[in-house]
């Protein structure tokens, strides 16, 4: 894992230092529910979710971080995972008015391809889902899993291949997480009641129990509580101007998932938004 150390210059100013480090589960993160269903392998590098007809589990960073970016490798259930919900996501835990970046991975019957939903809360408004079908059999290996949050957007992506953007919009009105630290977080649950097909596919509890892998947690952000010009500093990697932006290639990738992979848009669902909402008008 990378850890951004803040160090205190006693010269001009206050800089931060990604500083590379060996990663075990437990150095910067905490169980949160269900301890008896997280295990960890490889001398803590390595976790193995467990879901079963007692319970799923769940973990979190035990910091919050404001800007930044955040990785993990994840190897998803195998096999007939319909009704489960393997998540990883980015939270304020405010009750009220709470900024959210979320990957939700949907299962589904044997042979069906795994659906990822994405969504962004921003002061207290999210229903902004989009969903895409993986081109990839995400049980079978590990794969990586990213969110880059800067000032200029929220990019989520799989394999470094960008798939979804949420820009900051502010000038328009529009909402854009930036005030908030978030914490890092991750579950393994069952939701049969809406995540494969609306709910009309239903965990089949005789395939349990059911098994997820997370290895390589990388944080790289600003730690709150911290410094307090750490988040505003704009010589942090990813303020860079290379990361205010998608890149051609990356622009021809997004293009290629979105046209090939997406299967839902809130942007374009007028059952639910007759009037398309402000940031879809914007560009995202």
């Amino acid at each position: 894992m990378a850890t951004v150390l803040c160090v205190i210059l006693y010269v001009l100013a206050v800089s931060c230092t990604v500083i590379a480090r060996p990663a075990t589960f437990l150095q910067d993160f905490r169980i949160t529910w269900s301890d008896s269903h997280i295990r960890q392998m490889e001398g803590g590098k390595a976790i193995q979710l467990v879901l079963d007809q007692n319970s799923g589990c769940g973990f979190a960073s035990k910091y919050k971080y404001l800007f930044g970016r955040v990785s993990m490798k994840i190897k998803l259930i195998p096999g007939d995972s319909a009704g489960t919900v393997t998540a990883f996501y980015m939270n304020s835990d405010t009750d009220t008015v709470r900024d959210e970046l979320d990957f939700e991975f949907l299962g589904n019957r044997t042979g069906q391809p795994y659906t990822v939903q994405t969504n962004v809360y921003a002061h207290g408004k999210g229903d902004r889902e989009q969903r895409i079908n993986l081109w990839f059999d995400p049980a079978a290996e590990f794969h990586t899993y990213s969110i880059l949050w800067n000032h200029h957007h929220v990019v989520f992506y799989v394999d470094e291949v960008p798939i979804r953007v949420y820009k900051n919009n502010e000038g328009k009105g529009i909402p854009f997480p930036k005030f908030q630290p978030m914490g890092v977080y991750s579950t393994l649950w069952e939701a049969d009641d809406w995540a494969t097909r609306g709910g009309l596919e239903k965990i089949d509890w005789s395939k349990a129990p059911f098994y997820a892998y997370y290895k390589d947690f990388d944080i790289e952000g600003c730690p709150v509580p911290g410094p307090r010009n750490c988040a505003s500093n704009t010589n942090n990697w990813w303020e860079g101007a290379t990361y205010q932006y998608l890149s051609p290639a990356e622009a021809r990738r997004y293009r290629w998932v979105r046209l090939n992979h997406m299967i839902y848009d809130y942007c374009t669902d007028k059952s639910r938004y007759p009037v398309t909402p402000a940031e879809c008008v914007a560009g995202i």
